[in-house]
């Protein structure tokens, strides 16, 4: 949420900020309310990868696409300002980007994942980002937190669960 300042007083906005209702041609932008539990911002290699063929087979991906799945250490590109990050997932075999903002659901292609559609939440619980990916496979979502210099990565699906580690650089 964003606070303006009208006038003498401050207000949050109910629109984008664009919209403001002011009595000042130009509004003075305030600092956030709501501080980001944590910074994400980084870029981020693999350091360990647990149970990643149980998950892949939990959405159904095909044994060649799982091989070479398997051999890959990707990293993660990642943008955070506020409440919209921007996460890239590099690989030599395929790249993955999300773009979204904390707290809106979102129409998610996962074309070059598993090919499927969802509508997906994320929202901070604490310290970590929680996401529920609502559509064809049951149980399906992620849970991403920062402890001291690595990120990790908690990617559920059907009961399968994945513990992925990376370490920024």
């Amino acid at each position: 949420r964003v606070w303006f300042k009208s006038g003498l007083a401050a207000f949050p906005s109910r629109s984008s900020p664009a919209v403001v209702h002011s009595r000042s041609p130009r509004p003075v932008l305030l600092k956030s309310r709501r501080e980001m539990p944590v910074d994400m911002n980084g870029y981020w290699k693999m350091i360990s990868n647990e149970n990643f063929e149980e998950y892949m087979k939990a959405l159904d991906v095909n044994v060649a696409i799982r091989k070479i799945a398997l051999l890959l250490k990707p990293d993660k590109d990642i943008l955070h300002d506020g409440d919209h990050l921007i996460i890239k997932t590099l690989s030599t075999f395929k790249n993955y980007n999300m773009d979204f903002y904390v707290g809106k659901e979102f129409e998610e292609d996962l074309l070059g994942v598993d090919d499927r559609k969802c509508m997906t939440t994320i929202n901070w619980e604490g310290d970590k980002l929680v996401c529920v990916q609502k559509g064809e496979i049951e149980g399906r979502g992620w849970t991403q937190w920062v402890e001291g210099d690595e990120l990790h990565l908690e990617l559920r699906a059907k009961g399968a669960v994945c513990k992925q580690v990376f370490k920024k650089t």
